[in-house]
């Protein structure tokens, strides 16, 4: 069904080109006859006859032609300069203005889409949405971007799956799999629209996590009781930064070491149970002893019953259900991933 909606899509941008090729045939198929039937030519001096007619190269014609043959000729060269100059420029705003590419782009992008289970939908490709899926990429999920603005496909790099529509529309939504998806990132600049896409979301997936962008602090409270779980601010958040960089620079200095934006290669990750190996589930920090044998610093656990514990103590059990927050290097994380858990760290 999703295929389907994809080559419907296509072929909505196709159209223009698909009626220049049609009036192309038509404009053959009437010199094929009016030569034919007013000239009596046979099928080859007639098809010679309309090619250099509309081609208007001025080559020698097969013989002399009679008075009807001039007027029909007359006719068919002043009816095939507007047909001529309507396809020169639905193949010039293909070739030129970029259409081919969103076409091709589109068509690869819309049967990638289909396939996919368990993705990130993230609707817009403004700074915000840019951001998103650049961290998307580089966290290796899957993850489609909506975008209405067909321009933008000559910006979105061509490794990122793309789909050219309005996100507002629910069609559209279903089209990038919103029924499949486990997450959607909304970060469109109108809050409005972003209101609407999270009332829509929600009605088409329940159990999908909706992480919504506001502009301004009256938006947020709409956006929750519209269904999202998390909504962001980012000129509150960016201002908030900056006054921390005077207030607790420190601070901030260890944030950016964090999230990685220092350059270093220190990450936070975070491990479900279910992701442990058989044989260090159900015990306590202290018998797992994760540091002394990886190097990894264990920061934190999500516990099933009691929430998110910073800090967590060497007796803190990890049941069912619960999360490792660990942080450490690139080399050292792998060493943890490698003897901790069923993950492969370099593909993730």
């Amino acid at each position: 069904m999703s295929e389907l909606k994809t080559i419907n899509h296509v072929n909505k941008q196709l159209r223009n080109l698909i009626i220049s090729f049609f009036l192309f045939l038509f404009s053959l198929g009437v010199g094929l006859v009016g030569f034919t039937v007013i000239e009596e030519l046979d099928f080859v001096n007639a098809l010679y006859m309309t090619i250099i007619t509309v081609g208007t190269v001025g080559f020698t014609e097969v013989k002399e032609l009679s008075a009807a043959g001039r007027v029909f000729t007359s006719i068919y060269i002043l009816m095939n300069l507007g047909i001529f100059a309507y396809v020169v420029s639905v193949i010039s705003s293909y070739i030129f203005e970029g259409k081919l590419k969103s076409i091709v782009k589109s068509y690869r992008s819309g049967m990638e889409i289909s396939k996919l289970k368990n993705h990130v939908i993230v609707c817009g490709y403004g700074r915000n949405g840019a951001r998103s899926s650049e961290e998307l990429k580089k966290s290796k999920e899957q993850f489609v971007i909506i975008e209405k603005d067909p321009n933008m496909v000559n910006v979105i790099p061509d490794e990122m799956k793309l789909f050219i529509g309005d996100a507002t529309e629910d069609e559209n939504l279903r089209t990038v799999g919103i029924e499949r998806a486990r997450a959607i990132i909304i970060t469109t600049p109108n809050d409005a629209s972003n209101v609407f896409i999270t009332l829509t979301a929600r009605a088409l997936n329940e159990k999908i996590r909706i992480i919504a962008r506001a502009s301004n602090i009256e938006t947020e409270n709409k956006l929750y009781r519209a269904g999202a779980n998390n909504v962001i601010l980012p000129d509150l958040l960016g201002g908030m930064f900056m006054a921390q960089l005077v207030t607790k620079p420190i601070v901030i200095e260890f944030l950016n070491l964090l999230n990685g934006v220092s350059g270093m290669s220190y990450h936070l990750e975070e491990v479900g149970y279910e992701h442990l190996k058989s044989e260090y589930r159900d015990k306590t920090l202290r018998q797992l002893d994760i540091s002394a044998t990886t190097g990894v610093i264990v920061v934190g656990v999500k516990d099933n019953v009691k929430g998110l514990i910073p800090g967590p103590s060497a007796d803190t059990f990890i049941g069912e259900n619960d999360y490792l927050i660990v942080l450490g290097s690139n080399v050292i994380l792998k060493k943890f991933f490698d003897v901790y858990t069923t993950l492969n760290y370099d593909k993730m």
